[in-house]
């Protein structure tokens, strides 16, 4: 009897310990915008039973303790979604979801989103893996869109949009608005961008008739979206150019409250530069560090912290150069080369600091409310003092002659000194407050930020010249440019937005109108701004979308400006002005299998209160004068694709002008007893007579006819993990001007730009699931090792000139070039 009385107790022991232990997960399922998603699957992997979300977009569901497990969250129309658990008993984890819609066109090129972000006006999304792989010398993201826009320029990541200058484009990263160094002059003191493409999630690009809710610029819109990691990962990116590391994650003793991703990059030019025309000692370097973490504080609550910091020093010892001209016009001479000699050295160092905090909560459904506090820090100097002595004249190409490649017969000779100690620090505190409200079929969006910029200055710097023995120009300080000034500024700035999204879809149409103002106010010269804009998107049943876009955008001064071409500052300076109109269209279709997506917008852009500039490779010289109107108009035309199955490609063309007219801008033609018009070549240079010549429209210095930019991928048709990547620029020729001469504005052009960039790239290492535990590739998802040739038709692009007066006074125009075809090598591994 006892026997059986124990039996029956340990049966029952056992049944009791083999009931599986149980756990909870719970939580919500939200779209890329963070709205609640209802009805979404939620199962656990390999079972049939699972839960569905609610109309509040929350979940709850047991599982078995003890265990590892997955879930798996899927709905229509969105990528499915694979999460892994491992609970104790009775432990209850909650989480939140975000699930990515599908894109129905183009999954590698387009992301589309639940707020119909693909339907706003001069948009385009990229892939940010694309800006990883792309063969270009200044890479990221900015490569990417240098072949949508244009270029002329290798050596910066900046960019010109719809005949805008570097200074009107604005660039976001989760909201926080991102600045640039300003003393950079050119492309080889320039270091890294600011965007780290292997942090980056998602990328939107317009490109005119951005809404309200952007800021205060005039050309385009660069919006950036840094990860939130669902678990842990990495890079290393080891090249000849740029080297980084980044690493992402997510807290686990925080029951997934913590996540984070930071990254560390470097980069030197000096194998870019060494290849230049002027030959010397090249240290140019640039790193820095980023982080991005977020913090769930509790269901409504959720901290974000955004830091950067960024070095980048440039040493530069010349030692000589020889440059020939082969161009006829009335500022050069066939084959006229130019020997330079230097003494001297340049010694530049740029620092920026960034930190941002944001807070956000979600008090119900509707409504989103965002805090953010944010700190920039930019510390500029830019030290040199060289001398040159040169030499020019008609250049020997007789290969025959003792005397090849020399110059025989000299046309000017002298020397010239540039000296310049200049010094800058910015700071700039912004607290910005943002939400939104969803009620029917409005979105509302608002904001305000109040900001305080700091900016001290110097700068210091003058320009000597003596040709064949006498000064130019001959005055009593023998220094043909002085700069001496200095500001001290305290600037506070408020601006803000209202904006309305009202989604008039119905079974008929399907209609989008977003309605908006901004305001801004700075105590520099108390100028009150507002800025109403809207954009309006129609979508047919043929996958046609109609766009159309007006409004008022507006560019208060910064401090470049203010200054001055003699250096003093013009605090007084007003924001520049305009109203633009965009009308497009957007196609989707398919050929064959593979999809498309065909897009076509035309802009035209009315410009006042402007203030003219010209510019010198990346020196951007305002006149500090609101003095003259100007217009841009233009079409561009874009087609996405995959014309290889599985590898995306695209084709970007535009056609456009813009021009300005200057108030009061004018000059004297100066004629003999004989009626000639007196030039340097005259023999009777007594002046008897003058005709006042009046300067009507002429273009602006980023005018541009026609820009092409083609990207293109491909694979063998045998391995698809041998890949090849074309990238492809042309740009129309562009004016250049003579700085302080009214006459000869647009008297200079600068040749087409033409650049093919090719990279070829092969998969050392995939299929993680294939390799053997006790394998050291383990935990590496993949290895890329990319080959690329940079300029492969080896093009010397003009990016500038050099003038320089003979023994007559004649003045000749030398290009300064840009890089020749150089090679890259390049290694990628993910983990």
């Amino acid at each position: 009897m006892r026997s059986l009385t124990a039996l029956l107790l340990s049966l029952l022991f056992l049944q009791a310990t083999a009931q599986k232990k149980s756990a909870f997960v719970s939580g919500r399922v939200v779209d890329e915008n963070e709205r609640p998603m209802a009805n979404v699957s939620v199962i656990v992997l390999g079972k049939m039973t699972g839960v569905a979300t609610n109309d509040s977009g929350y979940f709850r569901i047991k599982v078995t303790a003890e265990k590892e497990f997955a879930l798996v969250f899927s709905y229509t129309g969105y990528i499915e979604t694979k999460l892994k658990f491992y609970l104790n008993e009775n432990e209850e984890e909650k989480k939140e979801v975000l699930l990515e819609k599908k894109s129905q066109v183009l999954d590698t090129v387009t992301i589309a989103s639940t707020d119909n972000q693909q339907r706003d006006v001069g948009i385009t999304k990229l892939n940010a893996t694309t800006a990883s792989t792309l063969p270009t010398t200044v890479g990221g993201v900015e490569g990417l869109i240098k072949i949508l826009v244009g270029s002329n320029n290798e050596l910066t990541s900046q960019y010109s949009v719809h005949g805008g200058n570097y200074d009107e484009n604005l660039i976001y990263i989760n909201d926080f608005e991102i600045f640039r160094p300003y003393l950079v002059r050119s492309g080889q003191q320039e270091g890294l961008s600011f965007i780290n493409p292997e942090l980056t999630k998602n990328i939107s690009f317009y490109n005119g008739g951005f809404q309200a809710k952007y800021g205060d610029k005039m050309s385009s819109v660069l919006d950036i979206q840094y990860k939130d990691p669902k678990q842990f990962g990495g890079s290393i990116d080891l090249g000849l150019l740029e080297q980084g590391a980044h690493v992402e994650g997510v807290s686990k003793k925080q029951k997934h409250r913590l996540t984070y991703i930071l990254g560390a990059r470097n980069r030197s030019n000096k194998s870019l530069l060494s290849s230049q025309e002027t030959q010397g000692v090249y240290s140019p370097t640039s790193s820095d560090i980023q982080g991005y973490l977020t913090y769930k504080l509790a269901e409504k609550w959720q901290l974000e912290l955004l830091g950067d910091f960024s070095s980048t020093k440039f040493l530069f010892i010349p030692e000589s150069v020889e440059k020939t001209s082969s161009v006829v016009s009335p500022f050069f001479s066939s084959n006229v080369g130019l020997d330079i000699f230097f003494q001297g050295q340049e010694k530049d160092a740029y620092q920026t600091n960034f930190i941002g905090f944001t807070a956000i909560n979600q008090p119900t459904n509707r409504i989103k409310l965002k805090w953010m506090l944010s700190h920039y820090q930019d510390i500029e100097t830019e030290n040199y003092d060289i001398t040159g002595t040169y030499l020019f004249g008609e250049r020997d190409f007789d290969q025959g002659s003792s005397s090849f490649g020399q110059i025989t017969n000299p046309l000017g000779a002298g020397s010239y000194q540039d000296y310049a100690r200049n010094a800058l620090n910015i700071g700039v505190w912004n607290i910005t407050h943002k939400g939104s409200y969803e009620t029917g079929i409005h979105l509302i969006q608002w904001g305000n930020t109040i900001e305080q910029t700091n900016i001290q200055g110097k700068l210091y710097e003058w320009e000597f010249q003596d040709s064949a023995g006498y000064s130019i120009p001959e005055n009593g300080n023998n220094l043909s440019s002085f700069i001496n000034s200095s500001a001290n500024l305290s600037i506070q700035k408020y601006s803000g937005f209202l904006q309305d999204n009202i989604n008039l879809t119905h079974s008929k149409k399907d209609v989008i109108l977003q309605v908006g103002a901004r305001y801004n106010y700075n105590s520099l010269n108390n100028e009150f701004l507002v800025s109403p804009r809207t954009q309006l998107s129609l979508k047919t049943k043929k996958n046609i979308v109609y766009k159309l876009a007006a409004g008022i955008y507006d560019q208060p001064p910064f401090y470049r400006e203010m200054v001055k071409p003699d250096g003093t500052l013009n605090t007084a300076v007003k924001a520049q002005k305009s109203y633009q109109l965009v009308a497009g269209l957007e196609y989707d279709f398919k050929y064959g299998e593979r999809p498309f997506r065909l897009t076509t917008e035309a802009y035209y852009k009315r410009l006042w209160d402007v203030n003219p500039y010209d510019i010198n490779n990346l020196n951007i010289q305002y006149f500090g004068e609101n003095d003259a109107k100007a217009y841009a108009v233009g079409v561009e035309t874009r087609l996405y694709g995959e014309l290889v199955k599985d590898a995306e490609s695209w084709i970007s063309l535009g056609i456009g002008s813009t021009k300005e007219k200057i108030d009061n801008d004018f000059y004297y033609q100066y004629e003999n007893a004989a009626g000639q018009i007196i030039t340097s070549q005259s023999q009777d240079k007594l002046v008897t007579d003058s005709v006042k010549q009046t300067i009507g429209w002429i273009r602006r210095p980023t005018d541009r006819l026609i820009t092409l930019g083609v990207y293109l991928q491909d694979y063998l048709s045998t391995n698809k993990n041998i890949r090849v990547n074309l990238n492809m620029i042309y740009g129309s020729n562009m004016p250049y001007s003579i700085p302080n001469v009214p006459q000869l504005r647009d008297a200079l052009t600068i040749d087409p730009y033409i650049r093919v960039d090719i990279g070829f790239s092969a998969l050392l290492l995939g299929d993680e699931s294939k390799r053997r535990s006790h394998s050291p590739f383990k935990p590496f998802k993949n290895i890329w090792a990319s080959f690329e040739v940079f300029n492969l038709l080896d093009r010397a692009n003009t990016i500038s000139y050099q003038l320089i007066k003979d023994f007559a006074n004649n003045t000749y125009a030398i290009p300064n070039r840009l890089t020749p075809r150089l090679f890259n090598l390049k290694l990628i591994a993910r983990f």
